[in-house]
């Protein structure tokens, strides 16, 4: 069948953004013959660009175009460095769409490109849709906090953070406390960023979110609803072809990592991974160490380097653990343990010893662990992963708190005694009689028949394709 429309993708350049994106399209593509797609990669000037070895290509239909970089001023304040890049990269997207895009049917644009991109679908005629790499329940959150914003409603989020009051959010069905609000919003330079861009998200033809209704119900239905774009959930966008490296470093590596989980018993490994940018200082490495060698259960830990850039910069790899580690530890826990510093995450969660993972509550590694049906130990950490994190616990229960108001860059710790016990109630969990265990692989499998022919998913995507197809502009 002849390609019909092209749709430009606009990611946002980081990694949990940028990949789940990428599968967005690879996906439309798959699911019906009539499309193609152009995904537009946005450099960042620090060098810092996820490598897309691993995304591939998907033949003809989807091709990846590097935009020249945009380079801020070197005054430039770090609330406004993005949003002037995304403006820079505007020019250079309309450049490729006149010379390069023949069928041109709609802009896909990442949630926080919004402000800078959606006039790009009105200048050029076309429908802009906008993706949401983020839950439902996020959305939902955004939209009711933008709404409250603009009627002049909306108070210091900042002042509430550290009290014991709670806030009514329509995504969630339980009020949410003050201290578990997600990190992006008590940041007084990036709330207005978000605000923005949430506010022309409803000028979206449509939305489409990286969730399935079966996990967010609730969340879903609160953002069905009049006034609000149609909204798409067609998740989990996984690749699961990411389990297995591309690199030959990182080849060893994962060999020695899964030869190692082969020899441990079903369900008794806690993993321990914080994302793409998670990492600790010395000294919280030194309560998780304690914790671990306390608890006594397996373990596997990804630990890695704080960048000397902060969470902007991406974490480094460790030559020798003893150097941030208690003496001793390695050795006194070899028998049950194993530090690594890159994990290949997918392929971990995918093993049957893996009964457990601690993890920073990204929206990614949360579908991944919903995918793979393994409970959740919650150590959220900064953007809006405190509120994925009490989502999670509270409302679906498939997770333990380990520390649900922890904020990377707080200066705080969290003790070992609160690490222990986080992983104690969270492997107990993973026995085989619990019900967190079987509610979580009642969803797994949900997760995996949505993305199939009569699936949600499935139904939601083919619904949006439509639209996409009823809505090319005429020549």
């Amino acid at each position: 069948m002849k390609t019909t429309a092209e749709l430009v993708f606009i990611p946002f350049p980081a990694p949990g953004h940028l990949l789940s994106m990428i599968q967005l399209a690879k996906q439309l593509v798959k699911h019906d013959q009539r499309l193609s797609a152009t995904i537009c990669l946005i450099p960042l000037p620090s060098g810092n660009n996820t490598n897309l070895t691993a995304a591939g290509d998907d033949g003809s239909r989807v091709r990846f175009v590097n935009l020249p970089a945009v380079k801020p001023p070197p005054d430039t304040d770090p609330s406004r460095f993005m949003p002037t890049i995304l403006e820079g990269s505007k020019r250079h997207i309309k450049e490729l769409v006149g010379s390069d895009v023949a069928r041109l049917a709609g802009f896909v644009v990442d949630m926080l490109c919004c402000t800078a991109m959606m006039d790009l679908g009105s200048e050029l005629g076309v429908p802009p849709y906008v993706f949401y790499p983020s839950g439902a329940n996020f959305l939902g959150f955004m939209l009711q906090l933008q709404a409250l914003h603009d009627e002049g409603k909306l108070g210091d989020l900042a002042e509430l953070k550290d009290t014991e009051s709670e806030m009514a959010i329509s995504s969630l069905e339980k009020p949410l406390p003050c201290k578990f609000l997600p990190s992006v919003v008590v940041e007084k330079e990036w709330l207005p960023l978000l605000i923005d861009n949430t506010r022309r998200l409803r000028e979206a033809r449509g939305i489409v979110v990286n969730t399935f209704l079966e996990l967010e119900t609730y969340a879903l239905g609160s953002v069905s609803v009049a006034g609000n774009p149609p909204v798409y959930p067609v998740g989990p966008l996984l690749n699961l072809n990411s389990a297995r490296p591309e690199e030959e470093e990182e080849k060893e590596e994962y060999k020695e990592v899964m030869e190692w989980l082969d020899g441990q018993p079903v369900g008794s490994v806690v993993f321990l991974c914080f994302g793409s940018m998670g990492s600790f200082t010395k000294e919280q490495a030194t309560e998780i160490a304690t914790a671990l060698e306390r608890g006594g259960h397996r373990f596997l830990w990804s630990l890695r380097r704080p960048s000397e850039m902060g969470i902007t910069g991406d974490p480094g790899e460790y030559e020798n653990f003893d150097d941030v580690l208690p003496g001793g530890f390695l050795d006194r826990t070899s028998g049950v343990g194993k530090v690594i510093g890159w994990a290949p995450q997918m392929a971990v969660l995918g093993h049957q010893s893996v009964g457990g993972f601690v993890s920073h509550c990204g929206w990614n590694s949360m579908l991944e662990s919903v995918w793979f049906g393994v409970p959740i130990g919650a150590w959220p950490m900064y953007a809006e992963q405190q509120l994925n994190a009490f989502q999670f616990v509270e409302d679906l229960g498939f997770a333990e708190e380990i520390k649900m108001d922890y904020r990377w860059g707080s200066g705080k710790i969290v003790t070992a005694e609160e690490i222990e016990g986080g992983i104690q109630r969270l492997m107990t969990t993973t026995e085989s009689d619990s019900r967190t265990r079987k509610t979580m692989n009642e969803m797994s499998e949900m997760s995996k028949k949505t993305l199939v022919n009569g699936g949600s998913s499935y139904s939601s995507m083919t619904r949006f394709i439509q639209d996409v197809i009823d809505n090319i502009p005429s020549t």
